[in-house]
């Protein structure tokens, strides 16, 4: 048929399936080969029809590539991948070149295939991996991210950095370094040396703010591994987890231990000195050491209250809710004039005024109202609330006539310092105020009141359906 025993043996000697077919796609050659490959020998082969043994979901294909080197010039060839039946009934993968061959001994078309098998299922498996991988970065809240060496490239970033960052992927895509711009301005030259660390082969882990849209205010947690290849430094990636409410927890134990501990070694001492007197007394005490006594028992017994109040406000996870203020004013006012009847209790309030805040700021309004009345320099005091509108942001501000709070007290509170053992601040109170309105995203501000005493103003996003329930706190 081929005129050529040399090339029928060159042919049988190749590594590859080589066969010869008509028009048709009939076999009318096999090399030695194709048992290897297909487990076919070469003499079943003959005579039947190639796409036979195609698999289903290819043929079609396969024809129409077969089909375009048939219609083709001499000489033309075409490649595909696809799958083909073998002897046991299992399939393997084939890369095949069809050829239109000018040679006049080969009396048909020229396939020439090679098992891509391994390779395929390779591809496949890392596809798999791949997905998978895309399914957990598009669902989970830390952000996973890649650069190149020197941080000009992005190589990854997931959708959670825009929920963390409150930056645009886009933008960072444009300019890998443009995150360092959502960094609190404190935290940036520590962020730029890990960066350096990094490129320089060396894992970070380290802890700062970010977020601009909530004054940096969010904690995250990063930590980073450079990536090698032949001992160099190639990629640098990572991961980022917001770590906002363990700090604030850890500041919140912080706080409410160091104030206990002074709260109670003040008042016990004072318990302590008291009682001391009295053993040594042979007269009976007076009403006014037992008052004396029972006023300090009954301050202990208020900061417990207090604490209590506070550990369940804090672990309470609820989202934030549209909180009417106007009527959470008019209670507050109601329950302190209960309380202190020698008091003037004053309000001016709008209705249908709602803020997202947490569902228990009524307790930070009768806060401020009991602390304005309890820390006041005369018998009558009197203390306002009012509700206010500033712009997109909606409040409550509290006046009295109490003792100016000192301007470290507000550095504080601000987080602008830190609590130690010679400043414990005025007590819980006021921290459970800053906390329920750093829990709502909302900004409290102290100054002092235009006749004295103090203005406490706390503001909050505008809750635009009353009835509608807040997104989850940052």
């Amino acid at each position: 048929m081929y005129g050529s025993e040399e090339l029928l043996a060159l042919l049988d000697n190749a590594h590859d399936k080589i066969v010869v077919i008509d028009a048709d796609g009939t076999y009318r050659y096999a090399n030695a080969a194709t048992e290897r490959v297909v487990g076919f020998a070469p003499t079943d082969l003959l005579g039947t029809v190639s796409f036979d043994y195609v698999h289903p979901e290819d043929r079609e294909r396969v024809r129409s590539t077969f089909g375009e080197v048939t219609a083709g010039e001499p000489g033309a060839s075409v490649e595909t991948e696809y799958r083909h039946r073998t002897a046991d009934g299992e399939y393997v993968w084939l890369r095949s070149r069809v050829m239109n061959s000018t040679d006049d001994r080969l009396d048909g078309y020229v396939v020439s295939s090679t098992d891509v098998t391994d390779r395929r299922q390779a591809e496949a498996e890392r596809e798999e991996i791949q997905s998978l991988l895309r399914e957990i970065a598009a669902n989970t809240t830390e952000v996973l991210w890649m650069f190149d060496a020197d941080w000009s490239e992005l190589l990854f970033v997931n959708d959670a950095y825009e929920d963390v960052w409150g930056m645009s992927v886009d933008d960072l895509r444009e300019d890998p370094r443009v995150f360092l711009d959502g960094i609190h301005p404190d935290d940036r030259e520590r962020v730029r040396a890990a960066m350096r660390e990094l490129s320089a082969g060396e894992p970070v882990d380290i802890e700062y703010r970010v977020a601009p849209d909530t004054d940096f205010r969010r904690w995250v947690w990063v930590q980073g591994r450079p990536v090698f290849e032949a001992d160099e430094v190639v990629r640098v990636a990572g991961f980022v987890r917001d770590v906002t409410d363990r700090r604030r927890r850890e500041q919140h134990l912080r706080v409410i231990g160091r104030l206990l501990r002074h709260n109670l070694r003040n008042d016990l001492n004072v318990i302590l000195g008291q009682v001391e007197l009295l053993k040594h007394r042979e007269e009976v005490p007076t009403d006014a050491t037992l008052a004396s006594i029972v006023e300090t028992v009954e301050s202990l017994l208020a900061t417990a209250d207090k604490e209590r109040t506070i550990v369940e406000t804090l672990a309470d996870t609820e989202e934030l809710v549209a909180v009417d203020l106007g009527a959470a004013v008019r209670f507050a006012a109601h329950e302190v004039r209960a309380d202190h009847p020698e008091a003037t209790v004053e309000t001016s309030v709008e209705d249908d005024l709602h803020a997202l805040a947490v569902p228990d700021l009524i307790v930070a309004v009768q806060e401020l109202l009991t602390n304005g009345v309890s820390h006041a320099a005369t018998d009558r005091p009197t203390v306002s609330v009012s509700t206010v509108e500033r712009g997109a942001r909606v409040g409550i501000v509290v006046d009295d006539e109490g003792p100016p709070i000192p301007e470290d007290e507000y550095a504080i509170l601000a987080g602008e310092s830190e609590i130690d053992r010679l400043s414990h601040g005025s007590g819980l109170g006021l921290w459970l105020v800053h906390w329920m309105v750093e829990l709502s995203n909302g900004e409290i501000r102290f100054e002092h009141g235009p006749e004295g005493g103090n203005r406490i103003t706390m503001l909050f996003r505008r809750a635009t359906d009353a009835g509608a329930t807040a997104p989850p706190r940052t």
